[in-house]
């Protein structure tokens, strides 16, 4: 199982996956990655929050990518998933 840090773009994720005591992290971002980041499988590109659909897609995401675990960096990802937490919770995913 991994865990899902957003924000992949700024060091705050990159300091959190720091302090995790975890080898099986992924990094993600909705805003423009570099595609060889991408490719290597080591980062994902997340579903943008303004989406409607973007609570099912990132559950869709985490289910796809065996993610039990959500570290959301931004506040507008932070506020959509809290107010999705307990149907992440269903499929064994916890957000922090």
């Amino acid at each position: 199982m991994y865990t899902l840090i957003t924000a992949a773009n700024s060091s705050e994720a990159y300091a959190l996956k720091n302090s995790l005591n975890t080898t099986d992290v992924l990094l993600g971002d909705y805003l423009e990655l570099p595609e060889i980041l991408i490719k290597s499988g080591k980062v994902v590109q997340l579903p943008d929050p303004l989406e409607i659909s973007y609570t099912h897609r990132m559950l869709a995401l985490c289910l796809d990518k065996n993610i039990d675990a959500i570290y959301p960096l931004r506040q507008q990802e932070k506020q959509l998933l809290k107010n999705s937490k307990q149907l992440f919770t269903e499929y064994g995913i916890n957000i922090f």
